[in-house]
């Protein structure tokens, strides 16, 4: 069943009908929130939870 789902029409029309309940003007902003979660997720499975120094502060 999910054999021919990524094909390149199907995913046109997902494309197309995503367009049409968001407009133009939100789906950068959409793109944009997801790939950061998608970073987050990532780097929080890795252990880079924070960068070196942001919770430490030296004498």
């Amino acid at each position: 069943m999910l054999d021919n789902l990524f094909q390149p029409m199907h995913l046109l029309v997902i494309l197309f009908i995503a367009l049409l309940v968001f407009g133009p003007k939100k789906l950068p902003e959409l793109g944009k929130g997801l790939g950061e979660g998608i970073r987050s997720f990532k780097d929080s499975m890795n252990g880079k939870d924070q960068t070196p120094g942001d919770g430490e502060k030296k004498a």
